[in-house]
């Protein structure tokens, strides 16, 4: 991307705070620590919204269509924390291949982590989820700031010409299903990068790899994050 063609940065901060957040109480609605042993906030969400995820367009997602539980993370490519849940999430679907995972875009840290979200956008819509799912690993491994440069930099090495990957990434349908992204994690409240949903419970922050299982395993026994 020449300096002249840095159009990604159309609409960004537009974009950043597209849609009302709900007023939350980031308390504990159950009672579930990290790997660490500290509490984690979570939430009850509101279904109809919850209900809106799986009608995004641009979700990138790996795991059976039929899964029990489908595990979503929002996340922005410059949130240090996603560096760490990126790993982890994809030793998820690694080791539990029931789980469906959903990854939203919700890059609210700089216009930067809009112009990275932009080319992963392009590359789910150019190649389909299991690049995108590679990709998302691939660049939040890097060092750095991620910006498009850089993801158009990742992005390049599917084998889609970088032109042609700029060309998706800048077009209507992409900075549509972004906008649509980030405005349900606003309307949920999910203001903390990574944040999962599962079922209608909201988690703040990324909890570990452990207690992620853990809650997915509660999910499948009693359809929530903590069993009584």
């Amino acid at each position: 991307m020449s300096l002249s063609r840095r159009r990604f940065l159309a609409s960004s901060l537009g974009l950043a705070i597209a849609g009302p957040a709900a007023a939350q109480s980031y308390g504990q609605t159950f009672k579930v620590e990290n790997d660490e042993g500290r509490p984690v906030a979570n939430m009850r969400l509101p279904g109809e919204i919850t209900g809106q995820i799986q009608e995004l367009r641009g979700v990138t997602y790996v795991g059976p269509r039929e899964a029990e539980v489908t595990l979503y993370e929002f996340f922005d490519y410059n949130c240090p924390w996603c560096r760490k849940a990126a790993a982890d999430v994809t030793a998820l679907a690694a080791s539990d291949p029931a789980l469906r995972i959903g990854l939203v875009h919700n890059p609210i840290l700089s216009p930067m982590s809009a112009q990275a979200a932009k080319v992963s956008l392009a590359v789910q819509r150019k190649l389909g989820s299991a690049a995108a799912f590679a990709f998302y690993g691939q660049l939040l491994a890097t060092k750095g700031q991620i910006d498009g440069l850089k993801a158009l930099e990742i992005g390049a090495k599917t084998g889609v010409p970088r032109a042609e990957l700029e060309q998706i990434a800048d077009s209507d349908a992409v900075r549509e299903a972004m906008r649509a992204h980030m405005t349900v994690a606003a309307n949920l409240g999910l203001t903390a990068t990574p944040s999962y949903v599962l079922g209608n419970t909201g988690v703040l922050g990324h909890p570990g790899v452990k207690s992620l299982a853990k809650m997915i395993g509660a999910m499948r026994r009693c359809d929530q994050i903590a069993c009584g």
